[in-house]
């Protein structure tokens, strides 16, 4: 049997299991990760922020990144930590800012 092909959605879907544990929500939905790309030898690219440059849960987050996506059969794993543009609550999808009481 053949491994199923790696693919974003994929990498997404698990990336919704990475809690930031300062916010008790998942990051994807928290609109810390930018981007996902994933290349044919199976090299997953995670170019990804943090609430704040001094977040003192940076480490694991970027952890618990990597170990997911290569739970799901990535190779490697190359995490970009950015911080243009800066993170805001503007990035949130709108269900996790009506679950986290922001104003819409």
């Amino acid at each position: 049997m053949s491994d199923p092909e790696l693919t974003e959605n994929i990498v997404r879907d698990v990336l919704r299991n990475v809690i930031d544990p300062e916010i008790q929500y998942n990051i994807l939905d928290l609109g810390l990760i930018y981007e996902v790309k994933v290349q044919s030898d199976k090299t997953v690219g995670v170019q990804m922020t943090l609430t704040s440059p001094a977040c003192p849960f940076g480490p694991m987050i970027i952890h618990d990144v990597r170990e997911s996506c290569l739970s799901v059969g990535a190779e490697d794993v190359q995490i970009d930590l950015v911080w243009q543009p800066p993170w805001s609550p503007e990035n949130m999808t709108e269900e996790a800012k009506l679950d986290l009481g922001f104003d819409l």
